[in-house]
């Protein structure tokens, strides 16, 4: 004899569990959206080839943007997306730093820039983003140091605004001496070390020859007092 069918009703399904998943395809349409947004941003100024923003697709963002290729924003916007090769963006730097800066579109990275401005400025990202900078500069595989050329137009761009005078100095000291072709990080660092530090300028009464600075340093304060002098 077969079984007797249970009269029993089946529990209503879980009206929790209904909200939590259709608040979750909710999201994920949302996100999805977003991304695709992001995508058709990209493909507008990506290398189709390449798979990847490349020089030209920046300077078209940057005509877009209605900034200069050359403005300290395009490499703080490449810090944001943590871009490792200078002058690309790949996909996957885009997204996660349009994501990171909560843009979507054009219009809203133009009036991002402005905030970007503040997040470097702050003491806290500052340092990391001088860093960057020289990094972003190295373009060869193995690569450790900048020539000087690329060295004082870079002081000038991601220096020159906070530390003016020390920086049109040591601009022009390291264009007129012969005994340094280019730059490594430990000396890049410790310019920007230079500058914060309360070192009286352009006197240069309190700068201490003992302490652990790279031998170029002394060399320009020795010209500078000699300049003075």
């Amino acid at each position: 004899m077969p079984p007797r069918a249970s009269k029993r009703k089946s529990a209503p399904p879980n009206s929790s569990s209904v909200t939590s998943s259709d608040g979750r395809s909710v999201l994920n349409k949302a996100k999805t959206k977003g991304m695709e947004k992001l995508d058709r941003l990209f493909n507008t100024y990506a290398n189709s080839s390449l798979g990847m923003i490349d020089p030209e697709g920046i300077e078209a963002l940057c005509a877009d943007l209605g900034v200069d290729y050359t403005d300290v924003r395009i490499l703080m916007l490449a810090w944001k997306l943590k871009a490792e090769k200078q002058g690309y963006f790949t996909q996957d730097e885009w997204q996660s730093g349009l994501k990171a800066l909560g843009v979507d579109s054009l219009s809203k990275l133009k009036k991002v820039l402005p905030e970007l401005e503040k997040e470097v400025e702050k003491p806290s990202n500052y340092e990391d983003f001088y860093i960057y900078a020289f990094r972003y500069c190295l373009t060869e595989e193995k690569q450790k140091s900048v020539d000087i050329e690329s060295i004082c137009e870079l002081l000038n761009l991601v220096l020159g605004v906070q530390f003016r005078p020390q920086v049109d100095s040591l601009v022009e000291y390291l264009k007129v001496q012969n005994d340094y072709k280019v730059i490594n990080a430990d000396q890049w660092i410790n310019f920007f070390r230079f500058c914060k530090e309360q070192i009286s300028f352009p006197d240069l009464e309190n700068y201490d020859e003992t302490q652990a600075w790279p031998l170029i340093l002394d060399n320009f304060v020795e010209w500078m007092r000699e300049n003075q002098s």
